[in-house]
């Protein structure tokens, strides 16, 4: 007992002091045996000593080194005696350190129940082994539930608690969440610390640029709203009575999950397993998830000038929302900064927010919205549709110079147009949060820009990436980094089911969408890249065409089958169900389009259609215009990767007409 107390002495120095020691070896030696003593359940009267002799080198280290920062503590002999009176002191709440163990203890299948008892009745909390998981967000509860703690939107802990699991989870986004989902399945009874470095549990960010703004009535406070289908769902993955305190995790029975909020680890020691928090605490684990995302990009003309901070938004987090989203309700005119998937809904929304209360400008330097991913005749539509709904579009421009002017921005165009706004949202893309990786001793893809992984998302020994921050191999595709919820939720829950042992690689062609509001959206699956050649196929749209009937008729984007991580978007479907058996069209109707005869058809009202992105004479890519339940279609399309010599015969792979 007392070599265990001892440890957990010791452990509390290490993790209290651990960045303040500047031998290698002598934190090897502390978190050495700080792990032993919490990894055993027994320590045998003979390591008394040892445990002792190890404490008194680990504490006489201490004091000399905290004296560094003004502590300076008197040196004298180390009495045997205190330290084993200060460490009786610590036996309760060290008491849980000996729960980590290096095998999961074998429990009955009941034990998952546990982790789940306190969560409110929902259909995500209620799923089946052959239900459909929507990865975005979950329904409200009842409203006569319980609803004490339904909104509470982070977890307080602890600063000084211990903090050890055998899964850490570096992130708390939407691929922590499904990593959780991944670990719990494989691991009945997984003890799992999230380190989130928001204020926020883990959240759906995908209605922040969406629904969130196309509501009748404003729920900020409780962060809940309609889908385009009407049905009432909140942003939150979990609510905060999902998770127990970080101080309780080891010693609860059957699963459990913790989490701590408004905190960065700033190092990882791949070789000891220690995490180092910026508040100067260490984190002990067995297996670790690295899910850090990325953080947007800034232009280097409002970097700067400091002066400019204030004005300028960047758009990643749900307070980013609340902040853009009160200055639009007050009538302020905002300048979009960028034309692809984010800066395109976002002009959008705002332009139906503001109303007559303000105005929106967006500028970007390609010709037109999503240049960078639509066929020209499409962009074309695109810009169009942006423009009708109020926004002014200063397209093949870019901002040469910036100042504050009038309580606003000024901007001056590379034409020296000025563009005065109150506010500027820059949109102009995301870069991975790889910081991990040089501390580690990761590799990191020089051109993606991620952490580089194996096929089994692991990208060191006991350390797996997942989500926007992982590069992996497709091979169907080859070396590639996504950014989309689609690839979160299901490389975060094959990260999860491979560190509690699964050992199964990523196959998955992940798939992304947008929607311009609730009347015209689109998915896509691979390779979307304006640069490509492109055939399209397209019909007439029906009321049913649209993200909204979509919705209604049950649709989810991007759900997740949760007994299958590699089913996603929508209703389940059969590969061959939207295929003609017998080779026969039914879309023979249907004009094939070629990119360089389509822009003299730019006023055509595209109502839905499929846009082939081609290589070497092979399908890398699928654009569903208003075209839903097809994803697994496009997916196994791209997956066959069979030559079409005759392009007619793109016309053959949907049924348009349905």
């Amino acid at each position: 007992m007392f070599g265990r107390v001892v440890c957990g002495l010791v452990g509390r120095v290490a993790r209290g002091g651990s960045r303040c020691f500047g031998s290698s070896q002598t934190r090897a030696v502390l978190v050495n045996t700080t792990r032993r003593g919490f990894a055993s359940h027994k320590s045998p009267p003979e390591s008394i000593p040892k445990y002792a002799a190890v404490a008194a080198v680990t504490v006489g280290a201490a004091a000399i080194m905290f004296a560094k920062d003004g502590l300076k503590p008197k040196p004298r002999p180390l009495v045997l005696e205190e330290l084993e009176g200060a460490a009786v002191a610590e036996e309760k709440k060290f008491e849980q350190l000996q729960h980590v163990v290096d095998e999961p203890v074998k429990v009955e299948e009941e034990a998952l129940s546990n982790v789940m008892k306190n969560e409110p009745e929902t259909e995500v909390a209620n799923e089946t082994k052959d239900s459909t998981f929507n990865s975005e967000t979950a329904p409200v509860e009842n409203e006569n539930a319980n609803t004490e703690h339904t909104y509470i939107d982070s977890v307080e802990s602890d600063p000084n608690a211990p903090l050890a699991a055998k899964y850490v989870i570096v992130g708390g986004g939407t691929a922590a969440f499904f990593a959780i989902r991944g670990i719990m399945d494989k691991d009945k009874n997984a003890k799992i610390l999230v380190i989130a470095k928001e204020n926020r549990l883990p959240y759906s960010r995908p209605p922040l640029s969406k629904e969130l703004w196309f509501q009748s009535t404003d729920d900020d406070e409780h962060f809940t709203y309609e889908d385009w289908g009407g049905h009432k769902r909140k942003i939150f993955h979990r609510l905060a009575n999902f998770f127990v305190d970080p101080q309780d995790l080891l010693s609860t029975d059957g699963s459990a999950v913790a989490i701590v909020t408004g905190a960065t680890v700033v190092d990882i020691d791949h070789r000891q397993k220690i995490l180092d928090l910026d508040d100067g605490r260490a984190v002990l684990y067995e297996k670790c998830l690295i899910a850090t995302g990325g953080h947007p990009k800034n232009l280097p003309i409002f970097t700067e000038k400091p002066e400019l901070n204030d004005r300028v938004i960047l758009f990643r987090t749900l307070d980013d929302y609340e902040r853009l989203k009160k200055l639009s309700n007050a009538g302020n005119t905002v300048a979009v900064i960028g034309g692809g998937f984010l800066g395109s809904e976002l002009a959008v929304a705002l332009a139906q927010n503001a109303k007559e209360k303000g105005s929106v400008h967006q500028v970007f330097p390609e010709v037109g919205n999503m240049a960078k991913i639509l066929p020209e005749y499409l962009r074309v539509w695109t810009t169009e549709k942006v423009k009708a709904t109020g926004v002014n579009v200063i397209a093949n421009h870019v901002v040469k110079d910036a100042m504050l002017h009038d309580d606003g921005v000024q901007l001056i165009l590379d034409d020296n147009t000025v563009v005065q706004a109150d506010y500027v949202l820059v949109a102009c893309g995301l870069e991975p949060n790889t910081q991990l990786a040089f501390r580690g001793g990761m590799e990191v893809d020089p051109i993606k820009g991620g952490i580089l992984v194996n096929a089994e998302l692991e990208a060191r020994r006991d350390v797996w990436v997942a989500g926007d921050v992982a590069s992996f191999y497709d091979v169907t595709l080859g070396r590639r980094r996504e950014e989309h919820h689609d690839h979160a939720a299901v490389s975060g829950r094959l990260a999860g089911e491979n560190m509690a042992g699964a050992r199964r690689p990523y196959t998955h062609q992940s798939m992304f969408w947008s929607d311009l509001g609730p009347d015209v959206g689109y998915e896509a699956i691979g390779i979307i890249d304006a640069s490509l050649p492109t055939v399209g196929v397209w019909a007439a749209a029906t009321p049913n065409d649209t993200p909204k009937a979509a919705t209604e008729q049950g649709n989810i984007r991007a759900g997740v089958d949760e007994s299958n991580p590699e089913s996603s978007s929508s209703t389940a479907t059969n590969d061959n169900s939207n295929s003609s058996d017998d080779g026969s069209s039914e879309t023979s109707s249907l004009a094939s389009l070629q990119e360089e005869e389509s822009v003299k058809k730019n006023t055509q009202n595209f109502g839905k259609g499929v846009v082939f992105y081609m290589r070497d004479q092979r399908v890398v890519g699928v654009l569903l215009w208003n075209v839903y339940n097809k994803i697994p279609v496009a997916r196994k399309i791209i997956r066959e990767g069979k030559k079409y010599d005759d392009e007619s015969e793109l016309t053959k792979l949907f049924k348009l007409h349905e």
